[in-house]
């Protein structure tokens, strides 16, 4: 390259900008050196805009001053034109931390109102440098170009010029939200040395970026050009890429807040509004520590922080923020990372809180995910969390749940006061009795009339909200849940049974529990044997205030009500049922959220949920016109059958009526509760239980647990989280579910049990099936044809609709591991006898 040509070394300079409400400092794109290469350069394009018609022209070439600075391009030979080519063809790669951005061909507006040596020399810059030109001649050309092309870098003539004032038209660009990263350029007047240089400000202050002395030469105009290029252009992309990152930062789900090095407050996401209360308005410019001002964090704390900032050292752990509700702070894990300026330095302090407490905990959720990916099974709290994933992509989706999920989403970009309404929404929308009424004057003291028809009319779930607080408080209490593990178990009924009976029932309180060799044992009576020591560990004869004797006569009657010719529906199935509910109660927490009340009537209900069960369907019992369909109007027929037959037994003789001792007031909310357990078995309504379990429940819980998390109150279990469940909506949904879950818990048992289960309820089926050929009706399940189904097939597909969803959900509520262990490994048995079924 000859001597009188040399491409610019870039100086580093630092400017200064703004990024919504965080300052930062940039510095200028490290030096160019002639290794930077890329590909040829880009076709150019001439275009002018008509000062007159502002009409944009295409390879149009300049007509003015083009003789005057012929010379200069004539001059480079072409062995230069050929190197300064090879330079130009700079990499449009631009490195932004750990991002890769493509900068595009440069986009240049000349605005001069008339074409002289200076515009010309910018113009022939623009063409050997492959960069997109077009020039206009005054404020209203210029002004429409920009609005349409979106220059990068706008120059404009600032010598002393009398067709538009260029201040004015720079502060008009500058008004367009386009204008946020365009360089703006003023061309002024060279002044003499001997003259005092005027003071930049006033074009600073108009909105300019730089001023660049008139010089026309052409080599001159690249150099200015590629200064801009590569650095007030190249840190507008920057700045450009910045609305990426902060778009990124407002939908995280963990709460930012970006400080200076003096602890200042300059940037908070929304999930940090959320957190705290505080919009962004009213703490950025605080003082950090202030916010962080709460007893529980320690008053060294902030110098242990800024201590290891200064070092060019993260900080982790747990941290307490103010909440603008209370003085009481926010507990959250928290990582504070430095970002280093110039000589090491700190210049700005990144702390982000996680949604989780401490380091432990968030250990404890990636071991579970780990195990879970690796075909283990994680326990404790995080596989509760880990089993709701798993809800949320659940293939059945009430209408209700789509208008929660859309309210909850929602909710992620929205104001505070938005957030805390659409809680309130959320949790009306979350009751199981939408459209019940709810009375909210009281009733008129001495209106009689109205007291009556309200009471006599609408439902007895409404009439007893109209009961006074005082009466309520005089009914059955919310007592102390018997654990089932410290009752005294007498021994004079349970002591007279075989051996081997004996031997059977001490493994009654594992779930690995054999039923099947208690059906062998006592020849086909499982149910009065378990019943007795299942009943008698969770005191129910304490409870309804009768002797064992009468119990006892209470399971033998029922159990005699059972078909043993059924190969499913007898009561051994009965008796398992009753084995999954008393396992199912003994969980930690449903011992914390069930009364002894709840748990006598999720027993009984068990051991009469299939009562008198005909070995058919109630689709069968339909088609063919039983007198149990027509009697119960086609609705749960043999559900509505299985709890009045269950009753009426009950009370057909004193010596068996287990709730003859009972009060009336104590009598009824438990029948409620049988009864309303029972009809929950009816897998018609399967997926609304579910559905309203979920919503309700698990995702109400799961709200609670990170408050309670967060705010440093203790366990999953706390005092707030079982007061939520303990609402008597709560706990009807939950008894629904234990028992659903009890009922249909063959896929959950030992691989060897399941086996068996599938069998038994698969001949049913086949039974079912052949008698409706045999009298030509409608056949409910073809697949179960004796000849042809598949019983494997038959099992993972129940599985998969049936099964995974409801025990992912009783799973993160009570925490099973076992049993999803079990389920797990059922699946895959099925799923290889399927395969080789097919194969």
């Amino acid at each position: 390259m000859s001597s009188h040509y040399k491409l610019p070394r870039l100086q580093e300079e630092r400017q200064k900008v703004k990024l919504g409400s965080v300052a930062i400092t940039l510095p200028d794109y490290p030096h160019y050196t002639p290794d930077q290469r890329s590909s040829p350069t880009k076709p150019f394009v001439h275009s002018r805009v008509n000062s007159k018609h502002n009409k944009i022209h295409r390879n149009k070439k300049p007509s003015r001053s083009s003789k005057r600075i012929s010379a200069d391009i004539i001059s480079l030979s072409e062995e230069i034109l050929i190197d300064l080519q090879d330079e130009l063809n700079t990499d449009n790669e631009v490195t932004f931390g750990p991002m890769k951005l493509k900068q595009k061909n440069l986009s240049i507006l000349l605005v001069f109102a008339k074409e002289d040596a200076q515009s010309d020399g910018f113009w022939w810059a623009a063409d050997k440098m492959g960069y997109k030109c077009f020039i206009a001649h005054n404020a209203e050309g210029a002004l429409e170009c920009y609005l349409d092309k979106h220059h990068d870098v706008v120059i404009i003539d600032h010598r002393s010029n009398k067709a538009f004032d260029p201040e004015a038209l720079c502060r008009s660009m500058r008004a367009t939200k386009s204008s946020d990263h365009t360089v703006i350029v003023a061309v002024t007047k060279r002044i003499a040395p001997e003259k005092e240089e005027p003071s930049v400000l006033s074009l600073l202050k108009a909105g300019f970026n730089k001023r660049i002395p008139e010089n026309h030469n052409v080599n001159s105009c690249i150099n200015e050009l590629l200064c801009l290029e590569y650095g007030e252009v190249r840190s507008q992309l920057k700045l450009r890429a910045c609305s990426a990152v902060f778009s990124a930062l407002d939908n995280i789900s963990d709460a930012v807040q970006i400080c200076n090095e003096d602890n200042q407050i300059q940037y908070v996401n929304p999930a940090f509004e959320r957190l705290t209360g505080y919009s962004a308005e009213e703490v950025i410019g605080k003082d950090a520590t202030e916010m962080a001002r709460v007893d529980r964090n320690k008053t060294d704390l902030h110098d242990s922080i800024n201590n290891q900032l200064k070092k060019g050292k993260f900080w982790e752990g747990t941290y307490h923020t103010r909440r603008k509700s209370s003085d009481v702070g926010v507990s959250s894990h928290c990582v504070f990372s430095p970002v280093l300026g110039p000589g090491g330095k700190l210049f700005h302090i990144v702390s982000v809180q996680k949604t989780t407490p401490d380091t432990s905990y968030s250990d404890r959720i990636k071991e579970a995910e780990y195990n879970l990916a690796n075909g283990g099974v994680a326990h404790g709290y995080p596989r509760r969390r880990e089993s709701l994933a798993k809800i949320h992509s659940m293939t059945v989706e009430a209408p209700i749940t789509k208008v929660i999920n859309i309210i909850n989403a929602a909710q992620e970009n929205s104001p505070i006061t938005v957030v805390q309404a659409l809680d309130k929404v959320l949790e009306i929308l979350r009751t199981s009795q939408l459209y019940s009424p709810h009375f909210v004057q009281p009733m008129k003291e001495g209106d009689t009339m109205t007291s009556d028809l309200v009471g006599g009319l609408v439902s007895q779930n409404v009439k007893r909200q109209l009961i006074t607080s005082s009466q309520e408080s005089s009914s059955v209490s919310h007592s102390k849940p018997v654990s089932g593990h410290h009752i005294h178990i007498p021994n004079n009924l349970l002591s007279q049974m075989p051996a081997e009976v004996i031997e059977i029932l001490e493994l009654e309180p594992s779930w690995d529990f054999n039923i099947i060799s208690l059906e062998k044992a006592t020849a086909k009576r499982p149910l009065v044997h378990l019943g007795l020591k299942a009943m008698a560990r969770f005191g129910v004869c304490d409870f309804l205030r009768v002797d064992e004797m009468t119990v006892m006569n209470w399971l033998n009657l029922i159990e005699a009500n059972y078909h043993s010719t059924n190969s499913y529906h007898n009561s051994t199935h009965a008796a398992d049922v009753l084995h999954a509910t008393a396992f199912f109660l003994t969980r930690e927490r449903n011992q914390a959220v069930l009364d002894q009340m709840d748990q006598v009537a999720c027993l009984i209900a068990a051991i009469i949920h299939d009562v008198d069960h005909p070995g058919y369907t109630n689709a069968f019992l339909i088609n063919e016109k039983n007198p149990l369909a027509l009697m119960y109007n086609d609705q749960a027929v043999l559900e509505n059958h299985h709890a009045a037959l269950g009753f009426q037994l009950s009370w057909k003789d004193n010596s068996v009526n287990i709730f003859k001792n009972l009060t009336r007031d104590e009598y009824t909310p438990l029948r409620e509760t049988i009864i309303d357990m029972v009809l929950a078995t009816e897998m018609k309504q399967h997926f609304e239980h579910l559905n309203k379990f979920v919503s309700c429940v698990n995702k109400s819980t799961l709200k609670l647990e990170e408050t309670s998390s967060m705010s440093g109150t203790g366990s999953p279990d706390s005092m707030a989280i079982i007061n939520q469940l303990s609402t008597p909506e709560n706990r009807s949904l939950i008894k629904r579910m234990l028992i659903k879950c009890a009922d249909v818990s063959n896929p959950c048992r030992t691989t060897e049990m399941c086996i068996e289960w599938a069998k038994r309820i698969a001949e049913e089926y086949f039974i079912q099936t052949d008698e409706e050929k045999r009298r030509n009706l409608p056949v409910v399940m073809p697949i179960f044809d004796r000849k042809t189904c598949s019983i494997p097939k038959s099992q993972t597909s129940f599985i998969d609709f049936f099964i995974n969803d409801m025990f992912d959900a009783w799973d993160y509520f009570c925490d099973i591991p076992d049993l999803m262990t079990h389920l797990q490994e059922n699946y895959r048995y099925w799923k290889e006898k399927s395969e080789e079924e097919a194969s």
